[in-house]
């Protein structure tokens, strides 16, 4: 699914008006009916909502869905903040359709004497802005959303929460004027602002609804930043042939695993065998021998020289993939070894965890870097890694930076993790959930995406197809276990079944 720029959306609505064809009224209706149709089934006619709208178009579907609302008996009042002759032509009709059923029930918000008194069982739904703001909040309307955000009602935001930017930061050390919505109905395609944790809360829960907006369009528009989806991906997939064996599948190298750390070279060797590598192999120090042939007894082991850590290679040639970092440590022996990784490797290696700090501390080694390496850092490994951040928006542009300037893909894990590109592609990912944030989840990902370049892929789709199948089975664990109990064992448990999903088999 494609991210547009506010620009495109409202081009995206322009030519959904002028090619379906639709009237601009008719197609604010279809959205109001849409939101309508969401809160309807979610609140009950009891409930006193509070429709705050703005003079824009935004303001025009909170009108729309005010109306709809009192027609189904649900009791609500309209406030609409800024003058009757700033309200654009849609807007004005919806002002004028709900005046005619409910004209005591509109005040015209000019200052903070006028504002609505709210109660913490009340309803409110944010039409002020939409998505086109270019410029914090300020006057009557920042008076207004920091009302919003003290009357502790539920808060359900139409589009976007009234005073976020969708496509950059606040250019202000101030803390911004937005509405802190419980709930937001947004037009699909989503917004980029939707995928960054520091709006997360602004955002709440968001819920894309689509509103017809022309297929064709987004189809034929560019764009650089994408949503993970089932449609991108399935095709991505490759087909097992009735004759194909073991070899077809190729062979993955993980170096990973340390005295106290073998945990995590179980997780990711165990994760690259259940994601179809044909063969596994672990180079880890002696003391993880016993370990691993019991625990995952279907991976084969490499056994470095020393008994504690990783101090050496092996032999780099039979192996189509490569991935290391997990529980690796960071002694002076180990960072040799891995120095001599970087220089003896032809394909592309996959780096996390201990990896990835050693190069941090080590900026030069990033020169000798083969082509399309992958690096899977949390936060503050990629902080390590490319520097420090004033905001999200900001650590995207040093993820996009860094992976031009290396050639190389970056994986920045998180609630919806990222993948950049050596050509400044954006994916985030849309699986996954919280219970996922526990120790090993990481190194059964790093597991998943050498597995999967082991037999073939593209760094790319290696990345793609590994961060979504691992939230997935991720989310399948999840309705198990609940997010607390969830643990990273539980996501191997469940790559099988997100490969099946993947595939359409249920």
């Amino acid at each position: 699914m494609k991210i547009l720029p506010v620009e495109k959306i409202r081009e995206a609505d322009a030519f959904t008006i002028a090619n379906e064809p639709i009237a601009d009224i008719d197609l604010m209706e279809r959205a109001a009916t849409a939101c309508f149709s969401w809160i309807a089934g979610e609140l009950d006619t009891k409930r006193n909502i509070h429709v705050v709208a703005g003079t824009g178009n935004n303001g025009g579907d909170g009108l729309a869905i005010a109306r709809m609302l009192q027609l189904k008996h649900f009791p609500v009042q309209v406030y609409l903040v800024g003058p009757l002759e700033n309200l654009s032509p849609s807007c004005r009709t919806n002002f004028e359709r709900f005046k005619n059923i409910a004209p005591k029930n509109i005040t015209i918000v000019n200052g903070s004497g006028s504002l609505p008194v709210i109660n913490p069982g009340d309803v409110i739904i944010d039409s002020l802005f939409g998505s086109g703001l270019s410029r914090p909040a300020g006057g009557v309307a920042a008076t207004v959303i920091r009302h919003i955000n003290e009357c502790m009602a539920l808060t359900i935001s139409i589009d976007v929460p009234s005073g976020l930017f969708c496509d950059s930061s606040y250019k202000t050390a101030e803390k911004p004027a937005v509405v802190e919505a419980d709930y937001t109905l947004s037009f699909s395609p989503p917004k980029l602002a939707f995928f960054f944790p520091e709006n997360d809360i602004y955002l709440g829960k968001w819920q894309l609804l689509d509103i017809g907006i022309s297929e064709e369009f987004v189809e034929l528009t560019s764009v650089k930043n994408y949503v993970l989806d089932r449609q991108m991906l399935a095709p991505k997939l490759k087909t097992r042939n009735k004759f194909d064996h073991k070899g077809t599948f190729g062979h993955a190298l993980l170096i990973c695993g340390g005295y106290g750390k073998m945990g995590a070279a179980v997780l990711s060797s165990h994760a690259a065998i259940r994601s179809g590598a044909g063969l596994v192999t672990l180079h880890a120090p002696a003391c993880g021998l016993t370990v691993i042939q019991t625990a995952v007894p279907e991976v084969m082991m490499s056994i470095d020289k020393n008994e504690m850590l990783v101090s050496s290679i092996p032999d780099l040639a039979p192996y189509t993939a490569i991935g290391t970092g997990c529980g690796l440590g960071m002694g002076e022996e180990t960072q040799k070894a891995l120095k001599l990784l970087i220089q003896e490797a032809n394909q592309p290696l996959v780096f996390d965890a201990d990896a990835i700090n050693i190069i941090a501390g080590n900026k030069t080694w990033l020169g000798f870097l083969p082509k399309h390496c992958i690096f899977t850092p949390h936060p503050k490994e990629f902080q390590r890694l490319a520097g420090k951040h004033k905001d999200d928006y900001d650590r995207l542009q040093l993820q996009k930076e860094f992976s031009f300037r290396n050639q190389a893909y970056v994986v920045l894990k998180g609630g919806h993790t990222v993948i950049t590109t050596p050509e400044g592609e954006c994916y985030f990912n849309s699986t996954g959930n919280p219970g996922m944030a526990s120790g090993g989840s990481g190194d059964v990902l790093t597991g998943m995406i050498t597995g999967l370049k082991a037999q073939g892929y593209t760094s790319l789709d290696a990345c793609l197809l590994g961060v979504y199948l691992h939230g997935l089975a991720g989310d399948f664990a999840c309705k198990e276990t609940g997010v607390e109990a969830l643990i990273a064992g539980d996501i191997i448990k469940h790559i099988g079944k997100a490969f099946q999903m993947l595939y359409g088999k249920f």
